[in-house]
């Protein structure tokens, strides 16, 4: 048996994955393979070496017995048949002298039966062997990105909670309300019910309970249920059978499926469509899944659902759009987030927060940072923010970029009130798309309004910074040459941006 491909390139498709646990990061995560089979065991030490991990391999059951009873690990791979010691008494052990210990069960000899067993004695996954060093690279980094939350969460302080590498911040009664039912809901499995504003925050609650719960070892998996079409949404949701629909070349497995043990997220639920919200309530209550075109149950479905919406239950009710009884199946816990207008006290803090933040990110972090004057946060206080805390973080990331080291910011340094790009309202977007786009072909139209938006774009990007291409880069996070290059696409000079196109 062996890890095939010990060192390939990571393909774009996984890089979301890794860039979760930073290199940094990657140096402080002690992992222990154990395995009785020395070709797999090295194979994943040079992959997992190569990653920036602290591995140690163990090929004698008796002896991993041991090292799991003395020492801490993060991380723990098993096989599951060894040949002294079998691997559900090691996964026992590493369990019993850390219980926050990520173990990974292995077998070349994988059945449903094996993986339900190891899961209920808490293995966080369960890896069929041959796997690719692909496979491998992806799922430790997703264990590492767990160790990395659950360290982030032993360290915070009153006022604040760590989600998902995002902070929630505010000292707001109401706010503060909304954290503490969350902490307190979290170690159950009880349904919770989330509902406020756009941008105010409550996908970073449901992270929150996720990350607190004793799920938190399994994924936390959500659906957008008002992006995606009836039909699109059913199989994403429950998977589908090999036949089931035109297209459906093969079986696929449900989001539900995938997030078996761990968390379920509906957000914007109140937008599902009334079949889907009943098939979904046949689930809840049955606790399995029937996968789209299959007469029988596919997979047992032990997940703990949160739900959110931006709309009123109550009136969805009202206007039928979301059936009574999934909603009180759905909101066991409710939880109301406030939106930013109403907690002004934490606007300051918040806007400080950000700025640290972003400047880390995109700016020399021993520079100097800018500080906001007292007038740019009595603004930043007195604003509606009909976009609550996320159009606040793209306010403060704006002028981040566009900003020198330790200046003062003032109001006017920030895209305030109607100082907004053009392209980016509805106004501006629909003043793309004319009457006459449509009497063309579907490759001439879309040249057309990418065309059109590039120029707007630029015009607005050298305009916004007063001529200055460097900084109009920064900003449009491209290099200087490849900004010349668009310019000179479209005829633009720097003198000449000065005037908006028609």
């Amino acid at each position: 048996m062996r890890v095939e491909s010990p060192r390939p390139s990571v393909g774009p498709e996984n890089e979301p994955d890794l860039a979760l646990v930073p290199p940094e990061f990657r140096q402080t995560v002690q992992i222990l393979v154990i395995d009785d089979e020395r070709t797999l065991r090295e194979s994943c030490r040079t992959v997992l070496d190569a990653e920036g991990y602290r591995v140690e391999v163990c090929g004698r059951g008796e002896e991993a017995l041991e090292l799991v009873r003395r020492r801490r690990y993060d991380i723990v791979m098993i096989d599951l048949y060894m040949a002294d010691v079998p691997g559900t008494e090691l996964l026992k052990a590493a369990l019993e002298k850390t219980p926050e210990t990520i173990a990974i069960v292995m077998t070349g000899q994988p059945s449903v039966a094996s993986n339900i067993d190891v899961l209920r004695a808490g293995a966080w996954d369960y890896l069929p062997k041959p796997f690719s060093a692909t496979h491998l690279q992806v799922l430790i980094g997703r264990a590492a990105h767990t160790v990395l939350v659950g360290r982030e969460s032993a360290g915070g302080g009153e006022g604040t909670a760590s989600s998902e590498g995002t902070t929630l911040l505010g000292s707001a009664p109401a706010f503060q309300r909304a954290i503490d039912v969350a902490k307190r809901v979290a170690p159950t499995d009880a349904s919770v019910f989330i509902t406020g504003e756009s941008g105010s925050g409550k996908e970073m609650i449901a992270q929150l309970i996720h990350r607190l719960s004793r799920r938190s070892a399994r994924p936390l998996v959500a659906v957008n249920c008002a992006a995606l079409p009836e039909g699109l949404l059913e199989s994403e949701m429950f998977g589908h059978v090999k036949g089931a629909f035109t297209g459906a070349v093969k079986d696929k497995v449900g989001l539900i499926e995938t997030a078996n043990g761990g968390t379920f997220l509906l957000d914007e639920v109140i937008d599902m469509p009334k079949p889907v919200q009943a098939k979904l309530l046949r689930v809840i209550q049955d606790g399995v899944v029937r996968r789209v075109g299959s007469s029988t149950t596919s997979a047992v479905a032990n997940v703990r659902f949160i739900s959110a919406s931006n709309r009123s239950p109550d009136q969805a009710m009202k206007d039928g759009t979301l059936r009574e009884d999934l909603y009180y199946r759905l909101r066991v816990v409710p939880i109301l987030v406030p939106p930013l207008r109403e907690r002004p006290a934490d606007v300051k803090l918040l806007a400080e927060h950000f700025l640290q933040h972003y400047w880390r990110r995109h700016r020399d972090p021993n520079a100097a940072v800018p500080k906001l004057t007292d007038a740019a946060i009595d603004a930043l206080c007195h604003r509606p923010w009909p976009g609550n805390v996320r159009e606040l973080q793209n306010v403060i990331e704006h002028a981040v970029v566009m900003l020198e080291p330790g200046q003062r910011i003032e109001p006017g340094d920030m895209p305030l009130g109607g100082d907004v790009p053009l392209g980016v309202g509805t106004d501006a977007a629909a003043g793309l798309v004319t009457p006459d786009l449509f009497a063309q072909s579907y490759h001439a139209a879309r040249e057309q309004v990418v065309a059109l938006f590039e120029r707007r774009y630029l015009t607005t990007l050298v305009n916004r910074a007063g001529g200055n291409m460097s900084k109009a880069a920064r900003l449009a996070g491209v290099d200087r040459t490849t900004l010349y290059r668009l310019m000179e696409r479209h005829g633009l000079q720097r003198e000449m941006v000065t005037v908006m196109p028609e």
